[in-house]
């Protein structure tokens, strides 16, 4: 897991493939953009704008991924993000290859950001979390979440 802020995306060390697919997110001006699926290079990089209210955590699942990484980047609102590191979910549920998610109802060793507007998170895949928590009380955000196919990486 990395994170950063996007005023200071030039100098947060980040692979080339990760700086670019933000870089390409931020571009598309997600903040104008409906919840929805967009195409920034095809399959190999695309973004999900998404609106929807924290929960607490215990109402919530973590989530892994094996083919994307994922960009969590946070438009409006705060958000708290569970996570853990590779090899620590537990209680998972099968895998769905076709949508490439896999969810989990624990994480050992859990940690915990908060992710406030320009702020983003880089999950890898195989490391699982838990995005939309709550922070204090109950609240709509709206954040981008970039998709970029681990292959681009190589």
């Amino acid at each position: 897991m990395m994170m950063g802020e996007v005023q200071s995306l030039p100098s947060a060390g980040l692979h080339p493939a990760l700086q670019d697919a933000l870089t390409l997110a931020l571009a598309a001006r997600p903040q104008e953009k409906a919840p929805g699926r967009y195409e920034l290079q095809g399959d190999n990089i695309f973004m999900n704008v998404m609106t929807f209210n924290t929960q607490s955590p215990v109402e919530k699942k973590a989530e892994l991924h094996e083919q994307y990484i994922d960009i969590q980047l946070l438009l409006n609102g705060e958000e708290r993000i569970l996570f853990g590191m590779a090899g620590t979910a537990r209680q998972c549920e099968e895998f769905h290859h076709e949508d490439d998610y896999q969810l989990c109802s624990a994480i050992e060793n859990e940690q915990a950001i908060i992710l406030k507007p320009g702020m983003f998170a880089v999950f890898m895949p195989g490391e699982p979390h838990k995005p939309g928590c709550v922070v204090g009380e109950p609240g709509e955000i709206k954040k981008v979440v970039v998709k970029i196919k681990v292959d681009l990486m190589a």
